[in-house]
């Protein structure tokens, strides 16, 4: 078959590769559509070492069942699926609390890391265990399936901080999860959110999707403007979409006295913490890592249109030309943002 590897840093193959094997309870997927990833592009310089070549990465994906291993009698071949990112190979205290994002034996399509090495989904087949398969819902397309998995990342994390009706919320960083993070957002409820990001076509897009208000930092003080929004306390709670010294700073300064803030976004690996403004002002961080177990929710949001992710598709591509796209995504092309490709 044929996939595109990353076979040195910044460097990919468009290659014939052997066909995945399966276990008994593994089906062999035709993918149809697979996103590019920010950590995917993040990973092909190797700066995040999550992707150490070779690998083929890709873990937004979605297809046909070409083949069901022999333990198999609830899937068949033919039927339209899509896919957990995360394979977890044995059971474990937190899978079994249904955290599986948390399980010691989690793996992740398309990462090499040193622990392990899972081959993900930019290739023209991949195989993964059932135990992550989703039907699709009719009239949802493999392209709009294949968005399903950054969804419900941004679903997990808004679901994870406890709110009130009406609460008011931050998004630090616009890109495509924090727009997701945003229709979250509106569809629980929340009464004021806030978008924060550097980038004007990116608020534009959050206004378009349910933020209430838009705000570049680089255009004056944008904690006295959050202030200014909510009853001169700050907001009820922030998510931070970026991963950075500053934007972690900015969102746990937005929140009021015992706020809430969830930290999503991680290209850096560590950040500098205003200490004395988390304890003093009693302010609670959630970490959030992937999801578990939204999938279906978000599959049906997506097919009923109540959560929106046509817009973010900014081209969808053949295979045998995802590297020179990856160069785009890499060098900030303005106004780009997800792509698909298909094989």
């Amino acid at each position: 078959m044929k996939a595109l590897v990353l076979k040195a840093y910044n460097t990919f193959s468009f290659e014939d590769v052997p066909l995945p094997e399966i276990g008994p309870q593994d089906v062999l997927i035709r993918v149809k559509a697979c996103g590019i990833c920010g950590s995917d592009v993040h990973g092909m310089d190797g700066s995040t070492g999550r992707r150490i070549p070779p690998i083929i990465m890709g873990h937004e994906a979605s297809g046909l069942i070409e083949q069901i291993g022999s333990g198999i009698t609830d899937w068949k071949a033919g039927e339209r699926v899509t896919f957990d990112s995360t394979v977890v190979t044995r059971q474990d205290f937190y899978s079994r609390k249904g955290a599986f994002n948390l399980s010691d034996f989690r793996k992740v399509l398309g990462v090499s890391c040193g622990e392990y090495r899972q081959q993900g989904a930019f290739a023209e087949y991949v195989a993964v265990p059932q135990s992550v398969l989703y039907r699709l819902p009719d009239g949802l397309s493999f392209e709009q399936a294949a968005m399903t998995e950054p969804v419900s990342v941004a679903f997990h994390a808004v679901n994870l901080i406890p709110s009130e009706i009406n609460d008011s919320a931050v998004v630090v960083g616009c890109g495509m999860i924090g727009l997701f993070v945003i229709q979250a957002l509106h569809i629980k409820g929340c009464g004021r959110i806030i978008a924060i990001d550097l980038d004007q076509s990116h608020l534009d897009m959050a206004l378009k999707l349910g933020a209430d208000f838009a705000i570049k930092p680089d255009e004056g003080d944008t904690i006295e403007k959050v202030k200014n929004l909510t009853h001169g306390r700050g907001a009820d709670m922030a998510f931070e979409v970026v991963g950075i010294v500053p934007t972690v700073n900015l969102a746990i300064h937005t929140v009021r006295k015992g706020g809430k803030v969830g930290l999503i976004g991680n290209l850096s690996s560590k950040v500098e913490l205003p200490l004395q403004a988390v304890v003093t002002r009693q302010l609670t961080l959630y970490g959030s890592c992937a999801s578990a177990g939204e999938y279906p929710a978000c599959l049906d949001m997506i097919a009923s249109g109540r959560v929106k992710v046509d817009e973010m598709m900014s081209a969808v591509v053949p295979l045998s030309e995802a590297a020179s796209w990856f160069d785009r995504l890499h060098k900030g092309e303005p106004g780009l943002m997800k792509v698909i490709v298909k094989p």
